[in-house]
């Protein structure tokens, strides 16, 4: 008599099951509804906690007082920026590559958000220069003109998937654009290294200590990881909010609505 036994669940099996289940637009919309509560709470929680503790209680700088406290909005705004053009470019790979649907919406839903964000990381920047350079602006600092770049290529995404008659069309397009326009994301990272810049460089690095003072430096992660918090959820509810206009109608719609 021969004996059989099952085959193991081999991980690599696991993972592509759960990744076709959280890329189809049902397994999508249910896996947001699970995770909106949390981020809504890590948002408000990790905003009031790393503000409060930034603005009010964390010490002046010497040179430049407490116009530094800025730094709280503006570095969260620059890393969340970049991330999330990060992301838009893998949705980008998604969508050409594998013609993920989600990525597409996803992709439409990061844009703005990414968009708005580079746009506060430029305005208080240029709050912060003021007293710190002189100027609001200066044309040849590198960074600020690849931030700039930054937002124009957000800009040009959203433009380019409502370009075109044919929505996949747009979709792949603006696909390409976001691939393309990652390079950008080192230019900005490396900028104060490679070229003369008026900027610091970063404060928070892997390999060393933080370049301001820990009790400084302490509040900018609560304020990072919150303002994460809030454009993933902003995020999230975008897409959701597409998946219901694309969808209309459909049974897994109808049934999520049902169950809501």
């Amino acid at each position: 008599m021969v004996q059989t036994t099952a085959s193991p669940n081999r991980p690599s099996r696991r993972i592509l099951h759960i990744f076709y289940a959280w890329g189809s637009s049902p397994g999508f919309y249910r896996l947001a509804e699970r995770l909106r509560p949390w981020l809504a709470a890590g948002a408000v929680g990790l905003l009031s906690w790393g503000w409060i503790w930034g603005l009010f209680w964390a010490p002046a700088d010497f040179r430049q007082g407490d116009s530094v406290r800025i730094i709280y909005i503006h570095v969260p705004a620059v890393s969340t920026a970049m991330a999330m053009y990060l992301l838009l470019a893998v949705c980008g790979l998604l969508t050409l590559i594998w013609r993920v649907k989600i990525a597409s919406v996803l992709g439409r839903a990061i844009a703005p958000i990414g968009a708005w964000m580079t746009a506060l990381a430029l305005i208080s920047g240029a709050i912060w220069g003021r007293p710190t350079w002189g100027a609001y602006w200066i044309w040849g600092d590198p960074r600020l003109l690849s931030t700039l770049l930054l937002l124009l290529l957000y800009l040009g995404y959203s433009a380019l998937q409502r370009a075109f008659s044919r929505p996949e069309q747009g979709e792949r397009m603006a696909a390409i654009l976001a691939i393309i326009g990652s390079i950008n994301l080192p230019v900005i990272r490396y900028s104060v290294e490679w070229w003369n810049s008026l900027h610091q460089t970063s404060t928070f690095t892997v390999t060393s200590a933080p370049a301001m003072e820990t009790s400084m430096a302490l509040p900018l992660l609560p304020s990072l990881f919150g303002v994460w918090c809030l454009c993933a959820l902003c995020v999230l509810l975008r897409a959701q909010a597409q998946l219901l206009e694309r969808e209309a109608g459909s049974n897994w719609q109808r049934e999520s609505l049902a169950g809501a």
